[in-house]
């Protein structure tokens, strides 16, 4: 039969009954085995999970020298926000879709939500609190302000650091390469023109102070 009713009238079909047995049957076997080479209940269950352990990590942080140890599974994100107090980089999608979170690592943007922290060992970082040159903001951090490129602010870290590594590249960016640099990153504001604006703003203010 398919099903079958039981004392308190509850339905069980026999899919469910065989699935729940071979569960069953796994687990004690699992445990059978473990507890018959000599483990306790609780060693066996610790047995069964796979054991990670820290690592010591050395990189530079907006040019200052840092030593950690972090697990695995930690973020460089979690490690800037939460350890080293370094909350400009923003959590906001936490996914890898928005570049609120992006940082530079040894000068190229980067996710630092989906990068392991382990991978910043020797590395140097730049986060929007590093940019400032000494106590003059950084021309992609003065035309943003001047040209009202932000709203909420949430992504402006992560736009202004991706568009500082572009003009290191390019210091003259056409619209559409402006725009394709700063297409890993979304405005819930919606205020690209004036992003746009900033880059091109920045561009020509850093080229009429070099000249």
């Amino acid at each position: 039969m398919e099903k079958k009713k039981g004392k308190k009238g509850s339905v069980y079909s026999r899919r469910a009954f065989l699935k729940g047995m071979g569960g069953g049957a796994a687990g004690a076997a699992l445990a059978t085995g473990l507890l018959g080479r000599g483990f306790s209940a609780g060693q066996a269950e610790a047995a069964a999970a796979p054991v990670y352990a820290g690592k010591s990590v050395r990189f530079t942080v907006n040019g200052r020298k840092v030593a950690l140890e972090v697990e695995p599974r930690e973020t460089l994100l979690e490690v800037l926000r939460k350890r080293l107090k370094l909350t400009g980089t923003k959590k906001v999608c936490d996914r890898g879709e928005c570049g609120g979170c992006t940082v530079l690592l040894d000068g190229h943007p980067v996710y630092s939500c989906l990068f392991p922290a382990v991978r910043a060992d020797g590395k140097a970082v730049t986060t929007i609190e590093g940019l400032a040159e000494g106590d003059s903001l950084n021309p992609v951090q003065q035309a943003f302000i001047d040209t009202d490129g932000y709203q909420c602010g949430f992504c402006t870290p992560g736009f202004i650091l991706s568009s500082a590594a572009l003009l290191e590249r390019n210091p003259a960016p056409s619209l559409p390469e402006i725009r394709s640099a700063l297409s890993g990153h979304i405005c819930r504001c919606g205020n690209y023109v004036k992003i746009y604006d900033a880059v091109a703003t920045a561009a020509s203010r850093m080229k009429a102070r070099k000249a």
